[in-house]
């Protein structure tokens, strides 16, 4: 079966944990990106940022994005995935947690990040379309 590290897409760019907000957008408009994972100065994963996070939980509250920094938003343990894990296990993952982005772990190392059009282009077509519509909810 298809694993995670088959078709993850391996370059992942993170922002760090101390950047502040209104770079991690810069790096988001470069990267033409709508999310990205937050690392630790420990290059662990800490989290997920997205373009959402910034304007709902910053700019929606009057908070200014050069103050706040990434590990300001992020919260819990990030939902991920294991390098080896086969596309069964990345379809009920996205859909128990309703994520269209996955950092795919190996041992304590961020590897790679499995998107929806990842998993679309690796597999038939209603596994899919029902992980679309779970995560549509």
């Amino acid at each position: 079966m298809t694993t995670a590290r088959e078709i993850m897409s391996p370059d992942v760019t993170c922002v760090g944990e101390k950047e502040s907000l209104a770079d991690a957008a810069r790096k988001m408009a470069e990267l033409n990106v709508g999310s990205l994972p937050i690392c630790g100065e420990d290059n662990r994963l800490h989290g997920m940022l997205t373009d959402r996070d910034i304007v709902v939980k910053a700019l929606g509250q009057g908070r200014n994005p050069a103050e706040m920094t990434a590990a300001d938003l992020a919260q819990g343990k990030p939902v991920t995935i294991g390098a080896d894990d086969d596309a069964a296990e990345i379809l009920r993952t996205m859909s128990q947690y309703k994520v269209r982005r996955l950092p795919v772990i190996d041992g304590h190392q961020l590897v790679g990040i499995v998107a929806v059009a990842d998993v679309a282009r690796a597999l038939p077509d209603r596994p899919v379309g029902d992980l679309i519509d779970a995560i549509s909810e």
